[in-house]
């Protein structure tokens, strides 16, 4: 089933803050979008994520709305490319200046979700 979850999410805000504390947390770019993420430890599994569409980089609010919605929708549908038993948390950051097409952000998920899980095998 491809539907998201509300455990999918990342909104606890100590763990937001672990991830972008450095501790262990590893990131990786491929544009427009960057991805930070880090081995969860806390012994659940699954992988929590969320989008960030900096207002800095897109000014108007429905442009922001329609980059995290193509974002969510790329990972989504691309989800299945991590490997089943993997526990992250995983922040994504859209760094392009303009609203980009979804077959752009699409391939940029597709770029980035494998390294997340070749991250995973290196750490074990």
């Amino acid at each position: 089933m491809l539907k998201l979850h509300k455990r999918e999410k990342l909104c606890s805000q100590t763990a937001i803050d672990a991830l972008f504390a450095g501790n262990g947390a590893k990131g990786a770019l491929a544009f427009p979008l960057r991805v930070i993420f880090r081995q969860r430890t806390d012994g659940a599994l699954g992988v929590r994520f969320f989008i960030s569409v900096p207002k800095k980089k897109l000014r108007k609010a429905v442009d922001r709305v329609t980059m995290r919605r193509r974002i969510r929708e790329a990972y989504r549908l691309n989800r299945n490319l991590l490997p089943d038993g993997a526990d992250f948390d995983v922040a994504f950051i859209y760094v392009a200046a303009e609203t980009l097409p979804y077959a752009r952000v699409e391939s940029a998920v597709k770029r980035l979700l494998p390294k997340l899980s070749s991250e995973d095998e290196s750490a074990e």
